[in-house]
């Protein structure tokens, strides 16, 4: 498996749901459970806001690539660097 990085230099990641698209098949926190989890009524919740460990960048990638709907991004925050070099 190849390392991740975690976004220290590139921006923070983080995994995003669209809940509008999202139709609770719970296969990602079914495959990802360190960085999702679900509802009362079997839809996704975000456990990390930001991820830090190489480990839960790989998982949400999984999470990302499991669900049939594509309700599922993970998204580079740029707004943790800064621009004045």
């Amino acid at each position: 498996m190849a390392a991740h990085d975690t976004g220290t230099k590139h921006g923070t990641r983080r995994l995003v749901v669209d809940r509008s698209v999202c139709a609770g098949h719970g296969l990602c926190y079914g495959r990802s459970p360190e960085v999702v989890d679900c509802d009362d009524s079997g839809y996704p919740v975000i456990l990390q806001d930001a991820l830090e460990l190489a480990g839960h960048v790989a998982a949400a990638e999984e999470a990302v690539a499991m669900c049939p709907e594509r309700a599922l991004t993970l998204e580079i925050s740029e707004s943790s660097r800064n621009p004045s070099a």
